[in-house]
C-alpha cells in the first residue's frame, strides 16, 4: 500500500499521558502532564519522561531527583489536560483542578490521588535531547487502586480506564476491546 510522507514528527501511536508529580523547592506539591515517555527498562524496571528545560518540573526534577507518575482515567481528561496547560510557578495546579496530592510512601514526590495509578520513581539518570531531558527514574513501587484491580488480583485496563494522546490531532483518544492475547496470537505463524 502507498504511504505518503508527512515529515519528521513526534508521532507515536498512542502516546501515553503520564502526570508527573514533583515538589518544589518550598515544598509546594506539582504535576505536568508528558506525553513523551514510557517503560524503558525491564531490569530494574524504569520509565523515562522526557521534560523540557524551560517547565517547572524540570526544576523539581533536577533538585529533588525523585518523582511519581499516575496515570489518569478518562474520568480525569480535563483535569489531566489543565496539567499540561498552566505552569507550576505560578499556580497551585491540584488546588485549581480540584485534585488531592498524597504524598507518597517510598519518594519524596506527590502523586494524584484520584488517579487509579501511580509509579513511584527515583531518578537513575538523564539523557539531553535536542530541547528536552529524558529523565530516566527507577520504578521502585506501583500502586494500584483496589476498585481497578480484577479477580486475579492483577491491574485490570477495563477498571483503569486510561487514554491515550494523538499529538498530530492534539485529541486524546480511549480504549476498546481486548484484541488478542500477547505472547500467544502470533503462534500460529511461527512455524
Amino acid at each position: 500500500m502507498a504511504k505518503q510522507s508527512v515529515g519528521p514528527r513526534t508521532l507515536l501511536y498512542p502516546h501515553p499521558v503520564l502526570i508527573v508529580g514533583t515538589y518544589g523547592t518550598d515544598g509546594r506539591p506539582d504535576a505536568m502532564v508528558a506525553a513523551w515517555g514510557g517503560i524503558c527498562s525491564s531490569r530494574p524496571p524504569s520509565v523515562a519522561v522526557s521534560v523540557q528545560k524551560v517547565r517547572q518540573t524540570y526544576a523539581n526534577l533536577v533538585e529533588q531527583r525523585e518523582f511519581t507518575i499516575s496515570i489518569p482515567s478518562t474520568d480525569y481528561v480535563k483535569e489531566a489536560d489543565y496539567f499540561g496547560i498552566a505552569s507550576g510557578r505560578d499556580t497551585d495546579k491540584f488546588a485549581a483542578a480540584g485534585l488531592t496530592p498524597v504524598k507518597s510512601d517510598l519518594v519524596n514526590a506527590p502523586y494524584v490521588g484520584e488517579f487509579p495509578v501511580v509509579l513511584e520513581c527515583r531518578l537513575l539518570q538523564t539523557v539531553e535531547i535536542g530541547m528536552h531531558t529524558q529523565f530516566i527514574g527507577e520504578i521502585l513501587d506501583v500502586k494500584v487502586d483496589e476498585s481497578a484491580l480484577g479477580a486475579d488480583g492483577k491491574p485490570d485496563i477495563e477498571k483503569i480506564r486510561p487514554f491515550a494522546y494523538d499529538s498530530m490531532r492534539q485529541e486524546y483518544y480511549g480504549f476498546g476491546k481486548v484484541l488478542a492475547k500477547a505472547f500467544s496470537a502470533g503462534k500460529e505463524l511461527k512455524k
